[in-house]
């Protein structure tokens, strides 16, 4: 369905642009750690590629993407190279690192979405398959570089959230025969700017009602 609304080049290139961004987040990552050249590359692929190849596992869609496009393993390297080099510019950039990481997001969840349903997968099921493929990468990242997952910390901004908004309205529009080349640019614009709002206001999901804990809030 997504295929059918953009041609393959537009396809491919978006997501070319989304697995580069999150390869040098991983990337960024890898240096804060101090690992070496390899850690980093590996580091870079799980997070570019982890979502996407958990989403395919899942439907079925074997060999995944990742390993029947040379382009999808290429770009996390190229990542590499760039972070590995000029980390410390890089990192004056971050900035502009999380406005094409929150497109990424939104691309992502949106073509999760789409992919599952056209798997024969039902629209709860497909939503949720949309939210791991946009998320699963950075959990996996974390989980590498020994960290909480980001996913899961309540002292990070929203992420988790704008991608299941993202991706519910791509299910809505399926259940009700809205899904069009507009629709899913809506869906990917919506999240993508709920995430950037989230960063620039700094929102954060609720934690427990009445919550009594005696871990520190910095902890």
């Amino acid at each position: 369905m997504y295929e059918e609304l953009f041609s393959p080049t537009v396809q491919h290139t978006l997501e070319l642009i989304g697995i580069f961004v999150f390869a040098i987040s991983g990337a960024l990552l890898a240096v804060r750690k101090n690992f070496d050249v390899f850690g980093i590359a590996v580091l870079a692929e799980v997070t570019a590629l982890g979502g996407g190849l958990f989403r395919d596992l899942v439907i079925g869609a074997v060999p995944p993407a990742a390993f029947t496009d040379l382009g999808y393993f290429i770009t996390p390297l190229l990542a590499t190279v760039l972070v590995f080099f000029l980390h410390p510019h890089v990192e004056r950039l971050q900035t502009g690192v999380n406005i094409f990481d929150a497109a990424g997001l939104g691309l992502f969840c949106v073509a999760g979405t789409t992919k599952a349903y056209d798997y024969g997968l039902g629209l709860t099921a497909s939503a949720c398959l949309g939210l791991a493929t946009a998320v699963g990468g950075g959990v996996l990242r974390d989980v590498l570089a020994n960290e909480v997952p980001s996913l899961l910390r309540w002292d990070r901004d929203l992420y988790a959230v704008p991608a299941i908004v993202g991706s519910t309205m791509v299910a809505l529009c399926i259940r009700y025969e809205a899904l069009t080349p507009f629709t899913i640019a809506l869906a990917v614009i919506t999240a993508f700017v709920l995430r950037l709002l989230a960063l620039r206001f700094h929102w954060r999901a609720p934690r427990a009602w009445n919550r009594r804990s005696t871990v520190m809030e910095g902890e």
